[in-house]
């Protein structure tokens, strides 16, 4: 893989990687003429007291760009007359920092406060960027080749090992949305990189379950559920040297796949390369059937569970999540009252008549 480092207009970094230095897109790295505003730097973060969470406040979010014309996508290579936030006429794949960032190295060191005596207030510090997946407007990520999604890969360890060495770090977040069903405000495949200043919600909560399983077992909580999953079969995907695939039994989304390496690390940055290869080739299928579920491409949010930064418990094992809100070919899951309300998911179909669904397509 080769990486080159460099910066657009208003200082934020671009980086292009490429999967080696033949490749032709490794060239034509022009510099980054437009004028520009300077990046916002207003986000805080304010601590929810009843839930003890922090909750991300980026009110200039409300100018970004909102699903653009072709013509106009941003993150489309630079062509003659038009400049977007990739200066170059091409390349593989393209990651920078966000112009309309929820979390900023830049952000106000003494925010605005919330007059409220349990409500603390911390600047919004942390990274966002957005990974371009390929230059190609109308592609899928199920369109990458092996050796394009590898790169991917690599890409996504090249951020989470970085970016966990800036001060006050202490979760990254690698994910994909991908629709317009899930809110995606730009047709573009491209995903993004969230550098967390705590550790989410959903990662705290799993690591409590985790260490009370510990302690009352002795064993791994995901390393059992795996093991068990593919003891049952009914819901297995795809299982192969490195990996294995599997519509969980407890499934809260209409379509839900939970991928998981055989070996347990807790970061993208510790997968070898085989199992980096082997993973591209086995997300790719499970992406591919994802589509072949209905008429028109699948709506989801592919996300990775990485361990926080600071892992002293060691309780961490990677994994990504892969989860789509439509329910049938028509008709879409929203979070009625018992979801939004309490967070207590009513699911409408059974894991094994998914798995034997995206099995058969």
């Amino acid at each position: 893989m080769k990486r080159t480092i460099t910066t657009l207009a208003d200082g934020r970094e671009l980086l292009y990687f490429d999967i080696d230095d033949t490749s032709d897109t490794s060239v034509d790295r022009r510099p980054d003429s437009r004028m520009l505003p300077p990046v916002s730097t207003s986000s805080q973060l304010r601590l929810d007291p009843l839930l003890d969470e922090w909750v991300m406040m980026a009110a200039h979010r409300q100018d970004r760009t909102f699903q653009p014309p072709e013509e106009n996508c941003p993150l489309c290579p630079s062509g003659p007359g038009r400049q977007t936030e990739i200066p170059s006429a091409g390349y593989t794949v393209a990651i920078f920092e966000n112009r309309f960032p929820s979390l900023s190295t830049g952000a106000d060191p003494a925010p605005v406060g919330s007059g409220h005596p349990l409500v603390p207030v911390r600047p919004g510090y942390g990274r966002c960027e957005v990974v371009c997946f390929t230059s190609d407007h109308h592609a899928r990520f199920a369109d990458l080749t092996t050796e394009q999604a590898a790169l991917v890969m690599d890409a996504w360890a090249d951020r989470t090992e970085q970016l966990s060495t800036l001060d006050d770090i202490e979760q990254v977040f690698c994910f994909e949305s991908r629709g317009a069903e899930i809110g995606v405000t730009l047709g573009h495949p491209h995903g993004q990189i969230y550098a967390y200043p705590f550790v989410t919600p959903r990662t705290r909560r799993m690591r409590e379950v985790a260490r009370a399983y510990r302690e009352r077992t002795g064993g791994d909580l995901h390393a059992d559920v795996v093991a068990a999953e593919r003891a049952a079969a009914s819901r297995l995907l795809a299982e192969t040297a490195h990996w294995v695939a599997f519509v969980p039994a407890a499934a809260r989304w209409p379509v839900e796949v939970h991928v998981y390496p055989l070996r347990r690390v807790r970061s993208i940055p510790e997968l070898t390369p085989a199992e980096r290869a082997d993973f591209a080739a086995v997300y790719l299928d499970l992406l591919r059937r994802f589509d072949r579920l209905y008429d028109a491409p699948l709506p989801y949010i592919a996300a990775w569970h990485q361990g926080p930064v600071t892992d002293d418990e060691d309780l961490g094992y990677l994994h990504l999540q892969v989860f789509s809100v439509r329910r049938t070919a028509d008709k879409l899951k929203y979070l009625a009252g018992s979801e939004s309300g309490m967070g207590a998911f009513i699911t409408d179909a059974l894991p094994e008549d998914v798995a034997r669904r995206l099995r058969e397509v």
